[in-house]
């Protein structure tokens, strides 16, 4: 029925460790920014046109992502890998760099 094979559970175990991880570091960073609107937090001027341009960027980045792993026939677990991999790097990223304008 399917051309490929159902994920394991360590392939499913690792993409919601994963995933949970990233929802973690994304709130950390909507905390941030929300507190940097506030005034609560230092943020550089830029930073809410910077959220929403770089949602459209790391969008496309796991679209291709997705499309690439696809096209060479991979499971829906690795594709969903493969399109986290890039929005991961992105909001950790985003949340070390926020971090750091707390230290300065």
């Amino acid at each position: 029925m399917f051309p490929f094979l159902p994920p394991s559970a360590a392939q499913m175990m690792r993409l919601g460790l994963r995933s949970s991880v990233m929802m973690a570091e994304a709130q950390a960073v909507i905390a941030m920014r929300m507190a940097g609107m506030m005034g609560m937090w230092p943020v550089s001027p830029g930073e809410n046109a910077r959220m929403v341009s770089e949602k459209l960027a790391a969008l496309q980045e796991a679209q291709i992502a997705v499309m690439k792993a696809a096209m060479k026939g991979a499971s829906p677990a690795t594709m969903a890998e493969a399109a986290l991999r890039p929005v991961r790097r992105r909001i950790k990223a985003n949340a070390e760099r926020l971090a750091r304008e707390i230290t300065r």
